[in-house]
Order: C-alpha cells, then structure tokens, then sequence
C-alpha cells in the first residue's frame, strides 16, 4: 500500500482547474458499468457529472471526469456548478487536485471498499504522488502555517461576535452669507460680509455584533470638530454641512447604542438607549449617507424624522414587512434621561410618535407617508431646521404634528428620482397657555445619477424649501419685531449639487456647493453660498 497524506488540501479553484487533466490520467481503464455500478454502493461521495452545467458527454474527457465525480467523489465543482475545465492549470494546481482524490480513495479504503477501487488506479496514483512528491510536501507545509495562523487569530481576536467598521470624514467648506452692507439689526456693523473657511473632520468607530447572525448589537463612538456653519453665519441651522455632528468638542462619545432583533420571519424589533428615530424609519432618500451622499443637512432628512431628535434620544420601535410591496414602521423616542434640562427620561422632555406605511407597487417606484407628533421644549422643535425656533420664547413648549409624503422613482438603472413634502402644525405655549399656531411647510426634490464616469461614482443636484412658517396666528403675531418668519416672510430655497469620485474601493472624494436663498425666512440675510471638499475613508 502506498503512503497517503491524511491532510485534506482540496481547495476548490485548484481541483476544478486540473480536474480534466486528473481524469484522463487516472481512469483511462474505468468501464462505464464499473463506473454506475460503484457510484450505487460508495456512500455519496461527490455530486453527479450531470449536474456540473458546462460539462457535455461529447467532452473528450466526460467518461473519465464521470468517474472522478461520481466513483471517487474527487471534484465537488464550484458553488456555481460549473466545471471551466478549459481554464489553464499549475502543477501546485494540479498536487492540489491529486490530494483530494488521494484523500477520498484512502476513505473509501478504510471503509472497507477496497475491491472497489482498482488495482490500475492505485498504480497510477502511486506514480503520480511520486511524481508530485515535492508539490504535496509544499502544499502540507502550506496548509500547517495556515492551520497554526488560523489557531493564533482564533486565539487573540477581539470578538467571535463582534466585528469593527469605522469610517472617517476629512471636510473643508469654505462659505459665505453673502450680504454687503447693513441689513438692519440682523447684521453686525459695518455690514460686513460673514465669512468662514474651516478644515474639520468627524470620525466614527461601530462595533457591530450578532449573536444569532441575524440581531445586531451596534455601539457608536464618535468624535468631531465640526461646527454649525449657520452660527458662523450670523443665521443657525440654516446653512449646515451633513457630517456635522452636533458635539464639536473633539471628544469620543457613544453616538449610537442599540438592538435590533427579528421577531418571525417579518417582524424586526428596536431598541435603544442611545439611537435615533432613521435607525429605524426609512428615511426614503437615496441621498441621504452624510458620508457619500448629500453634503447639508437639509438634504437628508424630512422634518418628521428631524423634529424632536436632539440630544441623543432613547427608542423603541419595530419595522413589519406586511408584505414584499408594503412594510410598516414606528417608534417611540423620548430625550436622554442625562440631559442637563433635568426633563429628561421617557416622559418628561422631548417625546415624538411617528409611523410610516411604505408601499412599492414596482419594482421602480417606492412610496411613503409618515406621520409624526411630537412634544418638544425650550422654544424648539428640535430640528436643527430653518425655522424651527422662537429664541424670545425660549420658556415656550411646542405640540407638533407633521405630515410627509415621499416618492423615489427608479427612472432608468443610472438615474433616480426622489421627492418629499411636509406640513406641520404648531400649538406653541407659554406656561401652557396656548399662545402661537402656525403651519409649517418644507419640500426637496432630487435627481441623481451613478457610474457616469466609474464605477462608485454618483452626482446629484437638488432643490427645495426648508422649513417655512407659512402661516401664523395667536397673540405673539405683532408683538416680536425680529420674529420675521411671523411678521413678515419670505421663502426660503436652497439648491445644492455634488459629485462623488471613487478613489479606491475605500476613499471617495465629493467636491459640491450648495446655496441658501433667504436664510432664516429673511431676505434681509443675503444668499448663503458653501462649498465643500469632503474626502470619506471606511474600513
């Protein structure tokens, strides 16, 4: 009996490519009758010939492959069922090869089928493990390095669980409010032009985790430096950049905590100390990625989704795919129990009810409507939105609910269409004595297109109105002579456009520019012009 090595190097690539040369070598002898009647009696050791779809039984080398396949069980195929038995081999390829059906005939031996296999065959694989004596030795010595790395890594990794993604943002924005001379009480003296350059960065960790393979456990830290370009302005939240964080300070914080697990087969379950409300509502945007997609913060985000987010707040929420054209989803989220406020915790400061049914009647068109009330403090929604604060009223709380529309329109497979709408409605008061009500109105319309110039590339130009008191009543209306947004309005738009050129499968580079026209409801603020380079790295 010759000497066989138990180590199993059959590597799939490797047996597939010499499988044909393997074949004609070893069986030359082998009778179809022997061949059927061995595959009948060994215990399933390959798949059949047949199911191999680019092998044919005019092949020259059919007979003998059939026996490799379905006697020896030498050649599984790749996960594709294919054979590509005209792709080239190397003689390390070929020992491969060799190996395995070595392998599978000593099982077969062992199991006491040795009449089984005949005494030509065993001959041949004598001559040819003398032949390739040296490339087996390599491959043994290969495959015990790789065992004894693999050992080493299973020993010192972080987490079986737990896997690392991060991602890193390196943004330079230059702006401008785009006023020259004085503009009332709203403008510094002199009339001078607000200007800013700033080279910031924003930097994420995620550890992601999975107990079941389909759960996941994510805990965000972040850090950042970039600020509200609108302060910077003279006008907040009305020019911001998309990667901004809210907490410039340079400081790691947990940014996200939370879990989402399946309940059935169409039923996903939220939960979170620390989230927020897209983690969970489809936020029906292509665009909205602050890392590969739009470069504002008004691009990303409708107003139910913004409105009543600040502070990191705490959620619980499900996502149910009704069916495969219609899911529906919802949560609850109440401010950060830590929040200096002291109103913190489930109840007691900013609280918001929202639910959004989605349907997909096409495979190119998806539809949502989203509905969102919510309590919020202080004076603000809570937005981060032009318009979204009464700054003389800061003691006043805000009842809100607000209605959004969406579309994305699949025209072609390069280019997408996205649109939404909203309306919210304001009962403001003042030691709750209702005191304010207007209506709110925003909308963006997008269109974007990817792989013009490489693959990975996207280029989009937007526009839109954010968010605009349309419509006001009550008894503060007259009685706050800079509240302009109430006493006299003007419609703010915004028009954005970027690019984002793929670097490596890794690095993207956006350069973009996006104007706000009437910042602050106030034509008075000029247009606000921001141009920004963002380079994003994801690893």
């Amino acid at each position: 009996m010759f000497k066989v090595y138990r180590k199993n190097y059959s590597l799939v690539t490797p047996v597939v490519i010499s499988a044909a040369v393997v074949a004609s070598t070893l069986i030359s002898s082998a009778s179809r009758a022997e061949i059927q009647a061995s595959s009948s009696t060994i215990a399933q050791n390959g798949t059949s010939v047949s199911q191999l779809s680019d092998v044919k039984p005019t092949d020259w080398a059919f007979t003998a492959l059939q026996s490799l396949v379905e006697r020896y069980g030498c050649i599984a195929g790749y996960p594709d069922r294919t054979f590509r038995g005209k792709q080239a081999t190397s003689r390390y390829e070929f020992a491969a090869g060799l190996n395995a059906c070595l392998d599978n005939i000593n099982e077969i031996i062992s199991a006491g089928l040795s009449d089984k296999v005949s005494k030509e065959d065993l001959a041949t694989l004598q001559k040819l493990q003398e032949e390739f004596a040296t490339e087996l030795a390599t491959l043994r010595g290969r495959v015990d390095a790789l065992d004894a790395k693999t050992a080493k890594l299973e020993a010192q990794q972080f987490s079986t669980t737990t896997k690392l993604r991060g991602e890193a943002i390196f943004g330079l924005a230059s702006s401008s409010d785009g006023v020259v001379g004085s503009n009332g009480t709203l403008l510094a003296a002199g009339g001078a032009d607000r200007t800013n350059t700033i080279f910031s960065y924003r930097a994420r960790l995620n550890l992601d985790t999975s107990f079941t393979g389909k759960d996941l456990l994510r805990t965000r830290l972040q850090a950042s430096n970039t600020p509200n370009l609108g302060d910077a302005l003279g006008v907040a939240n009305a020019s911001r950049l998309s990667f901004e964080s809210g907490t410039p300070n340079n400081t790691f914080e947990i940014n996200r905590l939370y879990y989402k697990f399946p309940i059935g087969d169409s039923f996903t379950a939220y939960i979170a100390p620390i989230g927020q409300t897209e983690d969970i509502i489809n936020p029906l945007n292509p665009l909205e990625s602050d890392s590969q997609g739009t470069i504002s913060r008004f691009g990303r985000f409708n107003p139910a989704i913004r409105i009543a987010s600040g502070g990191n707040p705490a959620i619980a929420g499900f996502d149910w795919k009704i069916s495969d054209k219609v899911s529906f989803q919802a949560d609850y989220s109440a401010s950060n129990a830590a929040l200096a406020t002291g109103r913190g915790g489930v109840t007691g400061g900013d609280t918001k009810i929202i639910a959004q049914l989605v349907l997909k009647p096409a495979e190119t068109l998806t539809f949502g409507i989203t509905y969102a009330n919510a309590f919020t403090t202080g004076g603000s929604l809570g937005a981060g939105l032009n318009s979204s604060t009464t700054p003389e009223f800061a003691s006043s709380e805000f009842n809100s609910n607000t209605i959004v529309g969406s579309l994305i329109w699949d025209v072609t497979k390069k280019f997408t269409f996205n649109l939404w709408g909203s309306a919210t409605f304001i009962d403001g008061k003042v030691a709750s004595v209702s005191q304010l009500s207007t209506t709110n109105t925003s909308w963006l319309a997008s269109i974007s297109g990817k792989d013009f110039f490489a693959e990975g590339d996207l280029a989009a130009i937007s526009f839109g109105q954010p968010l605009f008191t349309s419509s006001a009543s009550g008894a503060i209306v007259g009685t706050i002579p800079n509240f302009v947004s109430l006493t006299s309005p003007t419609t703010p738009y915004q028009l954005e456009t970027f690019y984002r050129i793929p670097v490596t499968k890794n690095i993207s580079i956006t350069p973009g520019v996006f104007f706000v026209f009437n910042q602050g409801s106030d034509s008075r603020n000029g247009t606000a012009t921001v141009g920004v380079i963002r380079t994003t790295f994801s690893f």
